[in-house]
């Protein structure tokens, strides 16, 4: 039974990395129906840029927050205006995925070329400290990374729901034609929300590279589950991926106990998820009145 509360507290934990990560992507495909591939290699960008601070340094990686979010967010503002925005939208999806395919290749090659394909992890005076909890032994940096996931959605819940840019945002995503009739400047906003879904990727990768070894084709690993947990989630629905992403992690990590089940098994879980979302409800099972609502 220690086993199992262990197993399911492990697995809330990853599940609110997994909603941080997500979230990026939800807000892409919402604003612009542009499906953001290279969403994860920049989360593997962001870090290596946090394990580059800590080993230059000897500060803590999180205090790299400072430079990457803003540099992220001025990225993503760039992406969207100069590539993104030139894109007819007839072929908007389809495109997208062709040019943000070929941002991550480069991503990952510069990577490659600059730090080698060595494996690299940050060396955390923490690292190996743990909490026991009614028998369970929870590690010192998950705690953190959930922390760091959680404030992060919460940063990003009230922007868009109690300033005038998330008013804004939000009607570009339910309805782009509807708001630039009450005067919304749905390209600008655009803009914006491409920055802040690539700012979550900085926070994400700093929260990532906590407790994981990191190496450029990393991203590969990530993309397929991030995909998996929007469209299980309802495409647009941030509420709904961050549901998704929390259900998600727990069954990965359960699935785990099972015999003869490895980690390269049991990530299959997100995969099935997929299948069975685009099978029985393609809208995705969290969306709808959610995305609505939010």
């Amino acid at each position: 039974m220690s086993l199992i509360f262990q197993s399911l507290i492990l697995g809330v934990l990853q599940g609110g990395l997994y909603a941080l990560l997500a979230a990026g992507l939800t807000l892409y495909f919402g604003v612009m129906r542009v499906v953001m591939l290279a969403h994860a290699a920049f989360i593997i960008l962001a870090g290596y840029i946090a394990w580059r601070f800590s080993s230059s340094t000897g500060l803590d990686p999180m205090l790299s927050l400072i430079g990457t979010v803003p540099l992220f967010f001025v990225l993503g503002f760039a992406i969207q205006r100069w590539l993104i925005s030139r894109l007819k939208p007839a072929t908007m999806t389809m495109m997208s995925v062709l040019i943000t395919f070929a941002i991550a290749l480069i991503i990952e090659g510069l990577l490659g070329m600059i730090f080698t394909g060595t494996q690299r992890r940050i060396q955390l005076p923490y690292g190996s400290a743990s909490i026991d909890l009614l028998g369970a032994s929870i590690p010192v940096v998950q705690i953190i990374s959930f922390a760091l996931a959680g404030l992060s959605l919460l940063a990003l819940f009230l922007v868009l729901k109690k300033t005038r840019f998330g008013r804004a945002l939000r009607a570009t995503i339910q309805h782009r034609e509807a708001a630039q009739l009450v005067g919304i400047d749905t390209d600008r906003t655009a803009g914006l929300g491409f920055g802040l879904g690539l700012a979550t990727a900085a926070v994400g990768g700093t929260a990532l590279a906590l407790n994981q070894t990191i190496y450029p084709s990393l991203h590969w690993h990530w993309i397929g589950p991030l995909m998996a947990i929007i469209v299980v989630g309802g495409l647009g629905s941030i509420p709904g991926a961050a549901i998704a992403a929390l259900l998600l992690g727990v069954l990965r990590v359960m699935a785990e106990l099972l015999p003869g089940v490895t980690p390269t098994l049991a990530q299959t879980i997100f995969y099935l998820a997929l299948f069975l979302t685009l099978m029985v409800r393609p809208q995705g099972f969290f969306g709808g009145r959610l995305a609505q609502r939010f």
